[in-house]
C-alpha cells in the first residue's frame, strides 16, 4: 500500500470517527509521493495532491518541510513546471515556511546565478527571522567576499525592516464576551490533563475545550457579531491557573484567535482573554507566545461602606460589587491607543498593563518568538556590519534606584541580564533579557515543544544551556497505547536535540520516570541560575525557576535565553517554634493562610517572587515550599539558605548526577559531567569566601513582608477545594485553609502520598508509621486506599538500602513492576496499599484517577475540578490537600484522624528538622558588586 493511499484511509477514518480534518504531514516520504503525483498532470490524485503540498504540509524543520522545500526551489528555477505553482506563488510558500530548509533554499537562491532570481529570493529572505548559525555564516561569508546582495540584506536586517514593515496593531478592536466560567479558570478547563496525548494534534485536542457546548457558544457569538473577536473571561477569578499549558491558549486561539497563516493549517494566533483578577502570570507568558491579549479587567471590586472599611461576610471574606458588566455578548471596544476598555463612548477601565510596548511587539509580529529571534538577527546584522545596533525595538526597560539595595532575583536577573545598557543595578520592573542555565522538557507538553522547535527551525540546543531534561513522568503510570504512540519518538527528537532524556532511544539505560521537578532540582547546581521548565511547579530551591509555556520552553532551548520583566518579591520569615507532632507541609499551609488575614484576603504573593528566608532546611525539604508557591499564584520563588546547608545541597545534587553518569544517561557533550564541574567550581566559590550563597541586600525594597508565627500551627493544615461554597468564585481555590479538626468523622475514599511536594523524608515516615501501628495493633488493614508514588528511583533505591521499603513492600497489595507495566488506568480501587512506580501518578490527572465523586486526601498540589477525581451526578469530588502523615492515618481509619489520634500516630517521628534563622540572612549593600554582567549577545 502507498504511503498517499494510507494517508486517504486515515483521512477517512478521520473525518467519519471524529468528525476532524486531514490531519497536517509531516513526513518526507508522504510528501514525496504527493510530489510525484502533482507532476504526473494525467494521476486521478493530482488535485488533491496539490491542495495537501500547498495548504496542509509542516514548515519548520520537519522533514516534509525539507522536501517542500527543495521542490518550491526547483520550480522557481525553472527546472521543474506546476501550472497552479508559479516562480513567485513558490516563493509566496517558502515565505510562510519560517525557517530551517525554506531559509536554506531562499540563501541558495540569492546567490544563484540568475540576478533576477537573487533580486527576488533577497527580497523574501528580508521578511524573514528565523536564521540560526549556518545561515548567517553563509551570509556573513558573502558579505565578506564582497557580494552585494549580502552586504543589501545585512542592512536591512540591521534595520529590522522584517518588523518595521509589519502593519501597526489596531487602534481599536471590537470584542463580544464570553464567560467561560466563575471563579479562577484552570487551564485544565482550557486543555484537560485527561486529553494530554491529543496536544500535538491541535484540530483533535481543540474540541476538548471546556464543552462542546461552549465551543458552539463560541461560534454563535462569531456568526452574531462578526467583526468582533471572542473575549473569554474568568468572571470574579483570575484566568489561566495552574499549570502553564500552550495548549491552553492553542485552544482558545483555535476557537477564538486568527489563522496564523493561510498554508499553515490549525495554527491559530492572536486570542483575546481576560479575567477580573487578570491573567495568572505563566500563562500571561503563553499568551505572549501567540501576539494575543490578555486583560486585568477589574470588574469586581471590594464593597466600603461610609467609612471606607471593608465591608466582609459572615466567613469575613471582601464582599464584591460590580463595578460593569460584562455579561456574555456584551460589544466592549480596546483602544490600544488610549490603553483603555470601552463599552460604546463609556470608559471602563485601563488596561495599559496589557500594552506594554514590549507586548505590542509581540501583538504586532504575531508573536515573542518573532521578536526574540528578530532582536538576535538585527544584532548579528550590525555587528557584522560594524555598527552599532539602530534602536528599533523597544529598549529594555532599565529601572535602577540609586542607593537601593538589591532582593535576591534581582541580584539573579542583574547577574544573568543579556544586552544591557545600563552601568546600575537593575531593579523590579526592568525588563531584560537573561542567560538560561537550566531547561525543563516535561512529557505531556514535550511533543508540543518539539512542534514549536521544528517550528522555529531550531535543530540542537543552545550552547549557552547549561543543562536541559526530557521528563517521562507524566506518563509513567499507564504505559498505555498513548504513551507508548507519543513518548518513545518525543525521546528520540530530544535526545537528538541534546537534551539527556528520561528513556534512552537506543534503549541501553533503565527508564527513569522521576519527577521532572525533582530531576531540575538536582541538576540546578548554583543558587544563582535561571531555569525554565514546561510546568507551573518548575519552582526550584536553588536559584529561581519559572514554569512555562511549551513554546517558551522551545525558545530557551534553542536560544539560551528568555525575556522578561524582573517581578517585585514578596519576603517571608519565619518566628516562634515548631510543635513536634507538626510536619514541614503544614507551614507551607499555615504561609497562604497567615498571608491571606495578614492582608486583609489580599493575595500579596501573586505574580511576584517569594524571597523565603529557609536557613538550614535542605533542597529537598525546602521544595516542599517553593513548590506551593505555585498554587500561591506567585511568579516563582527563592530560598535563601546559609552557606553551611547549601554546599550539603549541591553535594547531594552532585552524588545524584553522578548516579545519572553511572546509569549511562550523559550524552556526547557530556552534559551531566559538566554539571558536577559547575558544582565543584560553586562549592569552592562558596569555601573560599568569594561567592557566598545567594542573599539579598540589607536595604532591598520589597513589596511586602510576611512574617509566619509557627507557635500558631498547633494543628495540621489542609488545603479544600470548598467544592459547595455558595459562592462559585470560590471553589477550586488554594486559599481556603482550615485545621484538621474541622474534619473530624469526615470519611475519605482514597488518600494518595506523592507527586513533586513529597521527598525521601515522606517516604520514610511512611515506614515508621506503618512499624507503630504494626507494633500496636499486630498487624495493619486499611479501610481506605492508598495510592504512594516515590517521586524518584534514587529514593526507592535508598529506601530499600536502608531497610524501608521492606516494610511498604510488606502491606502492598501491589508493588509495581518495571518489567511488566501497567497497560490501563486503574479504575477501581480496594482497600490496600498501592506501591506505584516513580512518577506523578494521580496528581496528573492524565492517567490515574480516583473513582468519581471520591473524597481524597492527598500530599499532591491540585484542587481543580476533575483533575485527581471527577464529579458524579449525587456528588462531587473532593481533592483535598495535606501531609503525609495525616494521609496515611486517614487511610487506616477510613477518615480523617481527630487532633488526638493524628498526635498518637505520629508520637516518636522526627517530621522536620526546621528551625527559623535567628539573625538576619542579609547581605551588606555594596553597589559595586551589583553591577550586571553584560553579555552582549
Amino acid at each position: 500500500m502507498s504511503l498517499y493511499t494510507k494517508y486517504m484511509e486515515e483521512i477517512q477514518t478521520r473525518k467519519t470517527e471524529l468528525g476532524l480534518n486531514p490531519q497536517p504531514i509531516d513526513s518526507a516520504e508522504l510528501v514525496s509521493e504527493i510530489i510525484n503525483q502533482i507532476k504526473d498532470t494525467n494521476n486521478e490524485h493530482r488535485k488533491d495532491s496539490l491542495h495537501f503540498f500547498i495548504f496542509n504540509t509542516l514548515p519548520g524543520t520537519t522533514s516534509a518541510a525539507g522536501v517542500k522545500a527543495q521542490f518550491l526551489k526547483e520550480i522557481i528555477l525553472g527546472e521543474e513546471q506546476v501550472a497552479e505553482i508559479t516562480p513567485e506563488f513558490a516563493f509566496e510558500l517558502l515565505s510562510h515556511m519560517k525557517g530551517g530548509p525554506s531559509i536554506e533554499m531562499l540563501i541558495d537562491l540569492v546567490f544563484a546565478d540568475d540576478a533576477t532570481i537573487a533580486a527576488q529570493a533577497a527580497e523574501v529572505l528580508k521578511t524573514q527571522v528565523f536564521l540560526y548559525d549556518a545561515d548567517m555564516a553563509r551570509i556573513k561569508a558573502a558579505y565578506e567576499a564582497g557580494n552585494a546582495i549580502a552586504k543589501e540584506l545585512l542592512e536591512s536586517f540591521a534595520q529590522a525592516e522584517f518588523f518595521t514593515k509589519l502593519p501597526d496593531i489596531e487602534e481599536k478592536i471590537d470584542v463580544v464576551t464570553y464567560i467561560a466560567g466563575e471563579g479562577d479558570i484552570s487551564t485544565d478547563l482550557l486543555s484537560p490533563g485527561n486529553q494530554a496525548h491529543s496536544r500535538a494534534d491541535r484540530e483533535l485536542h481543540g474540541k476538548c475545550m471546556i464543552t462542546e457546548e461552549a465551543q458552539q457558544e463560541i461560534v454563535a457569538l462569531q456568526k452574531k457579531h462578526p467583526n468582533a473577536k471572542v473575549m473569554l473571561i474568568a468572571e470574579k477569578g483570575t484566568m489561566g491557573v495552574g499549570s502553564s499549558r500552550m495548549s491552553g491558549v492553542n485552544n482558545v486561539a483555535l476557537w477564538a484567535g486568527k489563522q496564523a497563516s493561510p498554508y499553515v493549517p490549525f495554527i491559530n494566533i492572536a486570542p483575546v482573554v481576560a479575567g477580573t483578577n487578570g491573567i495568572a502570570p505563566i500563562f500571561l507568558t503563553t499568551v505572549d507566545v501567540t501576539g494575543g491579549i490578555g486583560l486585568d479587567l477589574k470588574n469586581w471590586v471590594k464593597k466600603v461602606d461610609a467609612n471606607g472599611n471593608t465591608v466582609t461576610d459572615d466567613n469575613g471574606d471582601a464582599v464584591l460589587e460590580e463595578a460593569y458588566s460584562v455579561a456574555t455578548g456584551t460589544v466592549l471596544t480596546i483602544n490600544t491607543k488610549e490603553k483603555k476598555l470601552y463599552n460604546g463612548d463609556k470608559e471602563l477601565v485601563d488596561i495599559s498593563s496589557a500594552f506594554t510596548p514590549q507586548k505590542v511587539e509581540f501583538m504586532r509580529a504575531g508573536g515573542s518568538y518573532a521578536v526574540v529571534f528578530g532582536k538576535k538577527l538585527q544584532t548579528f546584522a550590525a555587528e557584522t556590519l560594524g555598527i552599532e545596533t539602530p534602536l528599533v525595538y523597544a529598549p529594555s526597560k532599565e529601572i535602577s534606584h540609586e542607593g537601593q539595595g538589591l532582593t535576591a532575583v534581582e541580584k539573579i536577573f542583574n547577574r544573568n541580564a543579556v544586552g544591557v545598557l545600563s552601568d546600575t543595578p537593575l531593579h523590579a520592573g526592568s525588563n531584560v533579557r537573561v542567560k538560561v542555565n537550566i531547561v525543563g522538557s516535561q512529557d505531556t507538553t514535550g511533543p508540543m515543544t518539539a512542534q514549536e522547535l521544528e517550528a522555529m527551525a531550531a535543530s540542537t540546543i543552545s550552547p549557552l544551556v547549561d543543562g536541559a531534561y526530557q521528563s517521562g513522568c507524566h506518563t509513567a503510570s499507564v504505559w498505555d497505547s498513548k504513551a507508548q504512540a507519543n513518548i518513545p519518538k518525543l525521546m528520540a527528537f530530544m535526545n537528538k536535540f541534546g537534551l539527556i532524556t528520561a528513556r534512552d532511544p537506543k534503549g541501553v539505560y533503565h527508564a527513569m520516570t522521576d519527577v521532572i521537578h525533582k530531576v531540575l532540582n538536582d541538576i540546578t547546581i548554583d543558587d544563582r541560575a535561571i531555569i525554565i521548565g514546561g510546568d507551573s511547579h518548575t519552582r526550584m530551591s536553588k536559584g529561581v525557576a519559572f514554569g512555562a509555556d511549551s513554546g517558551t520552553v522551545a525558545v530557551a532551548l534553542a536560544t539560551g535565553e528568555s525575556a522578561m520583566p524582573i517581578p517585585d518579591s514578596v519576603k517571608v520569615t519565619f518566628k516562634g517554634k515548631m510543635a513536634k507532632h507538626m510536619d514541614f507541609r503544614d507551614v507551607v499551609h499555615a504561609t497562604q493562610a497567615q498571608m491571606l488575614k495578614q492582608f486583609g484576603g489580599e493575595n500579596v504573593f501573586q505574580g511576584r517572587i517569594i524571597e523565603v528566608h529557609i536557613g538550614t532546611l535542605m533542597a529537598d525539604q525546602a521544595f516542599t515550599f517553593t513548590d506551593w508557591t505555585a498554587e500561591m499564584k506567585a511568579k516563582a520563588s527563592i530560598c535563601i539558605s546559609n552557606d553551611e546547608t547549601l554546599i550539603k545541597s549541591i553535594e547531594l545534587a552532585k552524588s545524584r548526577i553522578q548516579i545519572m553518569i553511572n546509569k549511562g544517561m550523559d550524552n556526547e557533550a557530556q552534559t551531566l559531567q559538566g554539571l558536577i564541574d559547575l558544582a565543584d567550581k560553586r562549592i569552592a566559590g562558596i569555601q573560599s569566601g568569594e561567592e557566598p550563597a545567594l542573599s539579598p541586600d540589607d536595604n532591598a525594597k520589597y513589596h511586602a513582608e510576611v512574617v509566619v508565627d509557627l507557635d500558631q500551627i498547633v494543628e495540621p493544615m489542609i488545603a479544600d477545594p470548598d467544592v459547595n461554597n455558595d459562592d462559585v468564585s470560590k471553589r477550586y481555590t488554594h486559599d481556603v485553609i482550615r485545621p484538621v479538626s474541622f474534619y473530624n468523622d469526615k470519611p475519605v475514599d482514597l488518600a494518595f502520598v506523592g507527586s513533586c511536594m513529597v521527598h525521601k523524608g515522606d517516604m520514610k515516615i511512611i515506614a515508621h508509621m506503618l512499624r507503630n501501628l504494626e507494633k500496636k495493633n499486630g498487624s495493619i488493614s486499611f479501610k481506605a486506599p492508598l495510592v504512594v508514588a516515590p517521586p524518584t528511583y534514587n529514593i526507592v533505591d535508598e529506601l530499600k538500602a536502608e531497610g524501608d521499603w521492606d516494610i511498604l513492600a510488606k502491606y502492598a497489595g501491589f508493588e509495581f513492576d518495571d518489567a511488566k507495566p501497567k497497560t490501563a488506568a486503574r479504575t477501581k480501587y480496594e482497600n490496600i496499599l498501592y506501591l506505584e512506580r516513580p512518577g506523578c501518578n494521580l496528581c496528573m490527572g492524565n492517567q490515574e484517577k480516583a473513582e468519581p465523586g471520591d473524597t481524597v486526601i492527598a500530599t499532591s498540589t491540585r484542587l481543580f475540578q476533575g483533575r485527581v477525581v471527577a464529579d458524579t451526578s449525587e456528588k462531587k469530588g473532593e481533592s483535598l490537600l495535606g501531609s503525609t502523615p495525616v494521609v496515611v492515618l486517614s487511610s487506616v481509619l477510613g477518615r480523617f484522624p481527630t487532633i488526638e489520634e493524628y498526635k498518637s500516630a505520629v508520637e516518636g517521628i522526627d517530621l522536620t528538622s526546621f528551625v527559623p534563622v535567628e539573625e538576619a540572612m542579609t547581605t551588606k549593600f555594596n553597589a559595586g558588586q551589583a553591577v550586571p554582567v553584560k553579555v552582549v549577545s
